[in-house]
């Protein structure tokens, strides 16, 4: 039994402080910043909203190097006896009884420590490699602020009203173009949804306190209780064209909730005093989804990879499958693993490339943070980038290891006794597994079906504009960089050649003059850096003659550099396009213009 310092002016105990200290100044910052997205959102200042969410990203290193800063400053941290170390995580523990967000003091905790102690003292006496505390039941008092959620009690004949209510309680400060015959269209909606029902007897909704916002978007979230049935609820509030507030549409399907969660899109700002009774709530919704995606998704990205690692070590305790090199052409960049048991593929850059490949190890991390501070728009996958990450030895494939040997040994170490060696990957990035698309339309078109082919080629080329209007040039745009998701969605997941469409050059192939003696292989015109010709990539994408077919029809004008240098010099000019997270035809304001759709894009 460890016996705990009784003075408050021990070091331990100081330690402990400091550590809650630094992780207190860092949610203090992250809500402030959440809680000034409603002021952004009001005054459409959709630059300001995109640059916060970018500047959020980076709070929380910049809160742990200065917290260990301050450890190694004042304390000497890194020459202390372990068991001071046991007794600082004790206290920490005491220091957060009644702290309303103990499970990311705890990752804080971890984020720190982990660097100052080696590696050796990774295990649960000196971090927190299992919770310490209980979030079940948190919640805040009254008196210090909103519940974590809100319940209304419609009913039937006034359910409009009470939607009216609903929006109105969030107190937005921009007046509502029609808000009673939006509220109007989502009880219409959710009649056609819903069919006819009868009320139980807890008949309600429940509606989460604060709003969530990304880009242009403000998110109503909640569900509808009745009897035994639960409705998950999303509300998306826009802007109209003269400056005033629509309901869009109302989302109603777990797939719609998973839609908007998704880990392809860019990470929500809403302000969660307990953010753990947050994404308790939010799994009611999407039970399918992990925790550590929701965490993400509320912007937490620490606190997703924590709950990540945690779910892989309990998946490897109760599994016996072996990690193995993944299905599908094998990268020139990276070498790409997963374990089939286990959704996701694990990515390590290789310490060498093929000479069409003129990049470096650094340059490819910084296309995955440019993603990572980057709106995704639903067709660019997040990852989990972690360091030093150790697996057991034999649970990796004998082939898997061979190839790990010869293009990335100098990520690797190998430590602990024989039976019980581990690896040890220097650098590591997570993702969600996909189908590759080549090798769906590969078995597409053996199984002669021709409706998957045109459907996803059509959805390929949609992600492609998508990503336009993001202001993303993919770079290699070959059918083996995207996936499949479970929901249907073409997602975009290899960065190492992407480019923001404003540093491109988008030019037409110059004719070739009659006096040119190079061969008809050879290219007869100069070529910068970053200029790309779009009229050549029919012949990379196009062999397949179906795909060929459903691409011509639906999106020739990717082939055409105008349309490249018209969205370029749109976005230059200021303009920023709607992706909406939902199919456009869902659109109240589409439906009733009879289902026409709006012109996405907005005025700069």
């Amino acid at each position: 039994m460890l016996d705990l310092p009784a003075s408050d002016d021990t070091p331990a105990f100081k330690i402990a402080r400091a550590l809650l200290d630094g992780f207190e100044r860092h949610y203090r910052l992250f809500s402030e910043t959440n809680q000034a997205a409603k002021q952004r959102f009001e005054r459409a200042d959709w630059h300001g909203q995109q640059q916060a969410m970018r500047e959020r990203i980076e709070f929380y290193d910049r809160r742990v190097h200065e917290t260990k800063t301050r450890l190694l400053t004042e304390f000497a941290a890194d020459t202390l006896p372990m068991a001071v170390w046991q007794q600082v995580k004790l206290l920490y523990i005491g220091l957060l009884l009644d702290h309303r967000q103990p499970e990311l003091a705890e990752t804080f905790f971890n984020s720190v420590t982990c660097r100052i102690l080696h590696r050796s003292y990774f295990h649960n006496n000196f971090i927190f490699v299992r919770p310490a505390l209980s979030t079940s039941y948190i919640e805040l008092d009254e008196a210090v602020g909103p519940t974590t959620y809100r319940v209304y009690y419609p009913t039937l004949e006034h359910w409009r009203d009470t939607w009216v209510q609903l929006v109105r309680d969030f107190d937005l400060q921009v007046p509502f173009e029609d808000l009673e015959r939006d509220a109007g269209d989502v009880v219409a909606e959710l009649q056609r949804r819903l069919g006819t029902f009868r009320p139980r007897a807890n008949f309600q909704i429940q509606v989460l306190s604060n709003l969530f916002f990304r880009n242009k978007g403000a998110y109503v979230v909640g569900k509808i209780i009745n009897g035994g049935l639960q409705t998950p609820i999303a509300l998306p509030l826009l802007h109209t064209a003269d400056g005033k507030l629509m309901i869009d549409t109302v989302l109603y399907t777990e797939d719609d909730m998973e839609l908007l969660f998704s880990y392809a899109r860019a990470y929500f700002l809403v302000d969660m005093p307990v953010p753990s009774a947050y994404v308790l709530f939010l799994r009611t919704l999407m039970p399918r989804k992990p925790r550590a995606e929701i965490y993400s998704a509320v912007g937490l990205h620490k606190q997703g990879k924590n709950s990540f690692y945690r779910d892989l070590l309990v998946h490897l305790r109760h599994s016996s499958d072996r990690f193995r090199i993944a299905p599908g052409v094998k990268g020139m960049v990276m070498l790409v693993f997963d374990l089939p048991s286990f959704p996701y593929v694990f990515k390590v850059i290789k310490d060498f490339f093929p000479p069409q490949k003129r990049t470096t190890r650094e340059q490819i991390k910084g296309k995955y943070l440019l993603v990572k501070r980057h709106d995704r728009v639903g067709r660019m996958a997040d990852t989990l980038e972690y360091s030093k990450v150790a697996l057991p030895l034999a649970r990796f494939e004998p082939e898997l290891v061979d190839e790990m040997h010869k293009f990335c040994s100098s990520m690797l170490e190998f430590t602990g006794d024989r039976g019980e060696q581990e690896i040890i990957i220097d650098h590591v990035y997570i993702e969600r597994r996909m189908i590759p698309l080549n090798l769906f339309l590969k078995d597409a078109t053996a199984a002669g079906d021709a409706n998957a082919i045109e459907r996803v080629t059509i959805d390929y080329g949609n992600a492609i504009k998508d990503l336009v209007a993001a202001n993303i040039f993919p770079g290699d745009m070959m059918w083996k960089n995207f996936g499949l998701t479970r929901q249907g969605k073409v997602v975009f997941y290899d960065y190492d050649e992407i480019e923001y469409l404003t540093d491109c050059n988008f030019r037409r192939v110059p004719p070739r003059q009659d006096d040119d003696e190079r061969g008809p292989d050879e290219v007869w015109f100069d070529v910068g850096p970053k200029d790309v010709f779009p009229e050549t990539f029919g012949p990379f994408l196009l062999g397949n003659a179906r795909v060929r077919e459903a691409f011509l029809k639906h999106h020739a004008d990717l082939l055409n550099p105008d349309y490249w240098n018209l969205h370029k010099q749109r976005i230059l000019a200021g303009a920023m396009l709607d992706v909406f997270p939902y199919e456009p035809q869902r659109r109240f304001v589409n439906q009733r213009r009879g289902g026409e759709p709006e012109p996405a894009m907005a005025k700069p």
